[in-house]
Protein backbone atom coordinates (compact mmCIF):
# COMPACT_ATOMS: atom_id res chain seq x y z
CA UNK A 1 0.00 0.00 0.00
CA UNK A 2 1.27 3.43 -0.92
CA UNK A 3 0.02 6.92 -0.13
CA UNK A 4 0.31 10.52 -1.17
CA UNK A 5 -0.77 13.62 0.70
CA UNK A 6 -2.20 16.52 -1.27
CA UNK A 7 -3.51 19.95 -0.38
CA UNK A 8 -6.53 20.82 -2.50
CA UNK A 9 -8.57 23.95 -3.05
CA UNK A 10 -11.36 23.62 -5.64
CA UNK A 11 -13.86 26.45 -5.94
CA UNK A 12 -17.57 25.73 -6.48
CA UNK A 13 -17.24 26.92 -10.10
CA UNK A 14 -14.31 24.57 -10.74
CA UNK A 15 -16.20 21.70 -9.09
CA UNK A 16 -19.19 22.25 -11.41
CA UNK A 17 -16.88 21.78 -14.40
CA UNK A 18 -15.55 18.56 -12.88
CA UNK A 19 -19.01 17.36 -11.92
CA UNK A 20 -20.45 18.04 -15.38
CA UNK A 21 -17.58 16.20 -17.02
CA UNK A 22 -15.98 19.20 -18.72
CA UNK A 23 -12.88 18.03 -16.87
CA UNK A 24 -12.65 14.63 -15.21
CA UNK A 25 -9.28 14.60 -13.47
CA UNK A 26 -7.76 16.70 -10.71
CA UNK A 27 -4.11 17.56 -11.25
CA UNK A 28 -2.05 18.78 -8.34
CA UNK A 29 1.28 18.35 -6.62
CA UNK A 30 1.72 16.06 -3.63
CA UNK A 31 3.51 17.37 -0.57
CA UNK A 32 6.56 15.29 -1.51
CA UNK A 33 6.79 17.13 -4.85
CA UNK A 34 5.32 14.47 -7.12
CA UNK A 35 2.87 15.60 -9.76
CA UNK A 36 -0.34 13.62 -9.39
CA UNK A 37 -3.54 13.16 -11.32
CA UNK A 38 -6.62 11.36 -10.08
CA UNK A 39 -10.35 11.14 -10.90
CA UNK A 40 -12.35 14.02 -9.46
CA UNK A 41 -15.11 11.61 -8.43
CA UNK A 42 -13.06 10.39 -5.46
CA UNK A 43 -13.53 13.85 -3.89
CA UNK A 44 -17.34 13.93 -4.23
CA UNK A 45 -18.13 13.15 -0.61
CA UNK A 46 -15.97 16.09 0.54
CA UNK A 47 -17.80 18.73 -1.50
CA UNK A 48 -19.34 21.56 0.54
CA UNK A 49 -21.10 24.73 -0.51
CA UNK A 50 -17.71 26.49 -0.57
CA UNK A 51 -16.13 23.84 -2.80
CA UNK A 52 -13.44 21.43 -1.66
CA UNK A 53 -10.60 22.66 0.48
CA UNK A 54 -8.22 20.74 2.69
CA UNK A 55 -5.50 18.16 2.99
CA UNK A 56 -6.14 14.59 1.94
CA UNK A 57 -4.35 11.26 2.11
CA UNK A 58 -4.89 9.16 -1.01
CA UNK A 59 -4.10 5.47 -0.69
CA UNK A 60 -3.36 3.22 -3.64
CA UNK A 61 -2.07 -0.28 -4.20
CA UNK A 62 1.28 -1.26 -5.67
CA UNK A 63 -0.26 -1.28 -9.16
CA UNK A 64 -1.26 2.37 -8.71
CA UNK A 65 -4.98 1.63 -8.30
CA UNK A 66 -6.95 3.91 -5.95
CA UNK A 67 -8.09 2.25 -2.73
CA UNK A 68 -9.16 5.03 -0.34
CA UNK A 69 -9.11 8.73 0.47
CA UNK A 70 -9.37 10.46 3.81
CA UNK A 71 -9.39 14.07 4.95
CA UNK A 72 -6.52 14.93 7.28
Amino acid sequence: MQQIIVDIAISPDEWIKLYQGVATDVRTRARDGRSVRFPARILSRFYLRDGICGSFRILFDDAGKFTAIERL
